[in-house]
């Protein structure tokens, strides 16, 4: 064959493999950092009551208003430990707390999901030490579960036994997001590094326990902190392995599809009902993801690759969550910094 054969017949060998893949190797070969930033700070948008601060926020959510956002946060500090203060709490559009709930509930807030029906899920992220139960007795018997709430504060299903780790179909050891399928399936990312489990577990509507998978490693299917979790209109389910500084995508019985590295270090993952997905990556730098910045990556499910970067230019501003709402207008939940941020569009961008 001629050199110029060769050439040719390359060229559709790399054509073809992107056309298999439907763009991701196009999508997974893009530089770090190097899409353009479309959006503005909104600094003090959200209003909370006199005296009120924000605590530590791992994750936000839309509620099916598609304006109003619900967040999770650990009662003006960084848990709610010995504190009477309730950590569910919603924003309407104009950025005002209407509604809160859960005084006295968790440990340790952490993710937050809100399903079509309005409700709220939520998981309580780690039981209390010896130490602290001594100092805050009533903390005793609480943590390591997960929580349906009706709109108005009402407890609908808990799953997971309180204040006890385990690695069994009925227990959990540091429950860090929950999300619900729309068949009503449900679906707990359990773990949070250390010695902390690393899987996923689904039941049924009702709470009765189907299957699980899932552990430590670097493997397909194996995880390093499954941070965050959603969905995608095809009914895929996407996992933030932040651990291992990827996205991996399931269908619902577990089978891993493929794995998603273009989008950062994910801690937080929200895909709107356009299939754009919004990954938060507070913890990118040269030791743990070389290469990478902090910031929020906007992209497409549907090929995978990265738009848009929003790097915020305030050096406390790296989100560990992300949502965004019908307009497009975007959150994201700090917790070192024990902040919330809105970015919108600038204007002449689309």
């Amino acid at each position: 064959m001629s050199h110029a054969g060769r050439m040719n017949f390359t060229l559709a060998a790399v054509v073809a493999v992107c056309a298999l893949c439907g763009g991701r190797a196009y999508a997974q070969a893009q530089a770090p950092n190097s899409q353009p930033n479309p959006y503005q700070t909104i600094d003090n948008f959200f209003q909370l009551p006199e005296g009120r601060k924000i605590g530590s926020t791992v994750s936000v959510d839309v509620d099916r208003d598609g304006s109003s956002i619900w967040v999770f946060e650990r009662c003006g500090a960084s848990s709610c430990l010995g504190s009477s203060l309730a950590p569910i709490l919603k924003f309407d559009r104009s950025g005002r707390v209407v509604k809160s709930f859960g005084a006295g509930m968790f440990v340790y807030p952490h993710g937050i999901y809100t399903d079509r029906d309005g409700n709220v899920w939520v998981t309580d992220g780690r039981a209390a030490t010896a130490q602290e139960v001594e100092k805050f007795p009533a903390a005793n018997g609480k943590g390591h579960q997960v929580f349906k709430i009706s709109p108005e504060g009402k407890v609908l299903l808990t799953l997971g036994k309180a204040g006890v780790a385990g690695d069994g179909p009925s227990t959990f050891n540091q429950p860090s997001d929950v999300v619900v399928a729309p068949s009503g399936d449900i679906f707990v990312a359990d773990g949070h590094g250390g010695n902390s489990n690393a899987r996923i577990l689904k039941f049924t509507k009702d709470g009765k326990f189907i299957k699980t998978w899932g552990k430590k490693g670097t493997g397909h299917g194996e995880f390093d902190t499954p941070h965050n979790l959603a969905f995608d209109s095809r009914g895929r389910l996407f996992v933030a392995d932040r651990g291992n500084s990827r996205i991996q995508i399931f269908d619902q019985d577990g089978t891993f599809l493929e794995e998603w590295k273009q989008f950062g270090r994910p801690s937080g993952i929200f895909i709107d009902k356009n299939d754009i997905l919004y990954s938060a990556d507070h913890q990118s730098d040269e030791k743990t993801n070389p290469g990478w910045r902090k910031g929020i990556r906007i992209g497409s499910v549907k090929d995978g690759k990265v738009t848009a970067f929003i790097l915020d230019p305030d050096p406390n501003g790296s989100q560990e969550g992300v949502a965004a709402d019908a307009t497009g207008n975007v959150f994201g939940s700090l917790t070192g910094g024990m902040a919330l941020k809105r970015y919108v569009k600038k204007q002449g961008t689309q």
